[in-house]
């Protein structure tokens, strides 16, 4: 369904019906989540952190910060669903639940997209109940124009517009998450 085979030679991309750009190329992405990787490191040394990677979109940024993470840790994954198309509808579906104790336990949320924080502030609100030591949010990408929850990101990698963006994950009617970098819609 892409214009191009050659993902690393294009300048836009077509997903059938929409044309997207190229935003921010793989080297940028590899290079943002080793500093976030680092911080990482840095405030977790000497604790063994779980990270609950949100899947579908964050299994790419997931597998790359885990690389980078040099300090004894553990994951795991949650599914949850907020969009319909290019869309977030707002309504928080879980999908697959979490089955680790939780109890006294640093967690860092790995979510491909923080769009307009309802998915977060909701998740953050059921993983309080199961007592975690701390609850940390780390994204790949943030939209503070569209933020419609208070949420402190203390591990983004990028802050970017608010537009809809596919690749390295993300996808636009499940398809476009193989692309090793992001592309924004052409409007």
């Amino acid at each position: 369904m892409y214009q191009n085979s050659l993902f690393s030679l294009m300048s836009t991309v077509k997903i059938k019906d929409k044309t997207f750009k190229t935003f921010i190329s793989e080297q940028e992405i590899k290079d943002r989540i080793k500093e976030v990787a680092t911080r990482i490191n840095k405030d977790m040394e000497g604790k063994n952190p779980l990270f609950l990677a949100v899947l579908n979109g964050a299994f790419m940024f997931a597998a790359d910060l885990m690389r980078e993470i040099t300090i004894p840790c553990e994951i795991s994954f949650v599914k949850l669903s907020s969009y319909q198309g290019v869309l977030s509808t707002g309504n928080v579906h879980e999908i697959l639940g979490i089955n680790e104790d939780l109890n006294g336990r640093s967690v860092i949320i790995v979510e491909d997209i923080i769009d307009t924080g309802l998915t977060m502030k909701q998740m953050m609100r059921t993983l309080s109940t199961r007592t975690p030591a701390s609850i940390d949010l780390c994204a790949l990408f943030v939209k503070p124009d569209n933020m419609q929850e208070q949420l402190d990101i203390k591990y983004p990698c990028f802050s970017i517009p608010n537009d809809f963006i596919v690749g390295y994950g993300l996808d636009y009617d499940q398809q476009g998450r193989n692309l090793p970098e992001i592309y924004s819609l052409v409007k």
